[in-house]
């Protein structure tokens, strides 16, 4: 690997990884549009779309682990919350990813595409923000609504690489009934059970380039943990529309990809 690519790599960590702890997001909503689209444009080589999904695990799971301390340390993470959606989603994403190595990368780029089309569209319905900076020990939910939603969801994202942060936030959001706050700390502690669970299975059938994965999580770590302080000093009706855009603008590159 040459200097430019190594140092290009470490940028993408860094500016997902800041996403990750501003939005609660593995990053993967961002990184993989990136990894596919921008690689090529720059004059590097193309990334194959399996090995773009390894990469994603890999990012996702460290810069929720870095941003997510942050956000437990605030009281923004719901244990109940995270126990309930984060083991339905591991069981279901494990499946998904080890399955993923056998299914055309041109129905992989459509489930990924269809997850960031609902999430765009579930995000842009008006919403209170009058319980957004609530802390986890007044949120209340129904647990059997959850562990539906991550067995369904679980899934899918298991098959496209992702921590699933861009769509459980908006199932949280608007399903749920989370305050924001607690619902991006919470989704940053659940991602570590979908992206470990999909990492294992990315790793046991070889779906992981290591050499291109140590930038990505050198960049990541570091600007995760600063993410998480700005955004705990951020209002939240900017944190729900600039994540709206960025899976909006997502969804819209993918299917124009697609087409």
């Amino acid at each position: 690997m040459d200097a430019a690519f190594f140092l290009f790599l470490a940028l993408v960590g860094v500016s997902v990884g800041f996403l990750s702890g501003l939005l609660g997001i593995g990053g993967g909503i961002v990184m993989f549009p990136m990894l596919l689209y921008v690689t090529p444009f720059l004059g590097f080589s193309g990334i194959d779309i399996k090995s773009i999904t390894g990469l994603t695990m890999v990012q996702g799971f460290f810069s929720a682990l870095a941003a997510m301390f942050y956000y437990h340390k605030n009281a923004l993470v719901n244990r109940s919350l995270v126990a309930t959606l984060g083991l339905s989603l591991f069981l279901s994403s494990l499946l998904g990813s080890l399955i993923s190595k056998n299914v055309p990368d041109g129905l992989l780029l459509m489930v990924f595409g269809t997850l960031a089309f609902i999430a765009a569209v579930m995000m842009l319905i008006p919403r209170s923000y009058v319980r957004d900076d609530m802390t986890e020990e007044k949120v209340f939910f129904d647990k059997t609504t959850a562990v539906v939603i991550g067995i369904v969801l679980g899934f899918s994202i298991g098959l496209v690489g992702q921590g699933g942060a861009f769509i459980l936030i908006p199932m949280m959001l608007y399903v749920l009934k989370i305050p924001l706050r607690v619902a991006l700390g919470s989704t940053l502690a659940i991602g570590l059970f979908s992206s470990s669970a999909g990492l294992v299975g990315k790793v046991a059938t070889g779906q992981v380039p290591y050499l291109m994965a140590l930038p990505l999580i050198i960049g990541a770590i570091p600007a995760a943990r600063f993410g998480s302080i700005v955004g705990k000093k951020t209002n939240t009706k900017f944190l729900r529309w600039l994540l709206a855009a960025i899976i909006s603008a997502t969804a819209v590159k993918v299917w124009l990809g697609i087409i």
